[in-house]
């Protein structure tokens, strides 16, 4: 009777991880995979972004917030800030948690609102990060394929640029993106020519005077004139911002 109890329970373990496998791999069937992350972050962060020129992470989760997969630019993975890590894939769950088939916020969209007396104020200590998946697993598969965050659900709210939502040519939202390593305004820009490159800014509106996602520079003596305003990086960030390519729109 042990034997087969032992027996029953590794079939249920099995039956168990591989269903698991399966649902993981079709929610994040239109998601880019690890080797498109890491192409497409590595090309935006070779362009002229402003901030610092560092290394950057990247994360993507599907719409239920399961992190599809993670990424860095560097040589190594600590060739980037190593706390950019999870703070990537809390942008990405931002983005995703926060959008709307028919409204995207950015992260670089939710600082202002945020603040005291802002519209969401309480906000950023809403969904805190599940601190078991972020730290979890063996450091040295932070990054990689084998990143012990993929799979799991992450949480996180981050109130500061670099985290965009995904949507499809059809408007649909399938998920967000995040990136970290560098000037919050310079990952936001990482991140807008990230999902540009892999065709998944269908936007359908947004709080921008271009009614895109797309982070506003507008705070003047500490408050932004639409409640939606991100501060100015110290360097060309927000030039740079300006002369991106507009999204695609859904009409």
């Amino acid at each position: 009777m042990k034997i087969q109890f032992i027996i029953s329970a590794l079939v249920s373990a099995f039956l168990a991880t591989s269903a698991h496998a399966a649902a993981l791999k079709n929610s994040c069937a239109d998601l880019p995979n690890y080797n498109q992350l890491k192409t497409v972050i590595t090309d935006a962060t070779a362009q002229k972004n402003g901030g610092f020129s560092l290394p950057m992470w990247g994360t993507v989760v599907d719409r239920s917030g399961i992190v599809c997969a993670v990424a860095y630019t560097g040589a190594t993975n600590d060739a980037q800030w190593p706390g950019s890590r999870v703070i990537s894939a809390q942008k990405a769950n931002t983005a995703n948690a926060f959008s709307l088939v028919g409204l995207a916020l950015s992260t670089a969209n939710l600082y202002s609102a945020v603040q005291p007396g802002g519209s969401l104020f309480g906000l950023q200590a809403s969904n805190p990060v599940d601190t078991n998946v972020a730290y979890a697993g063996n450091a040295e598969n932070f990054g990689s394929k084998a990143d012990p965050m993929v799979g799991k659900r992450i949480g996180g709210v981050n109130v500061f640029g670099g985290g965009l939502a995904l949507y499809n040519e059809k408007g649909a939202i399938v998920g967000a993106i995040g990136v970290s390593g560098d000037s919050s305004c310079a990952d936001h820009n990482i991140a807008w020519r990230a999902r540009k490159t892999l065709k998944l800014d269908y936007v359908p509106a947004g709080v921008a005077a271009d009614k895109s996602d797309q982070i506003i520079f507008d705070i003047k003596d500490g408050k932004s004139a639409g409640g939606f305003g991100h501060p100015v990086c110290a360097g060309t960030e927000n030039e740079i911002a300006k002369n991106l390519e507009a999204v695609s729109i859904k009409k």
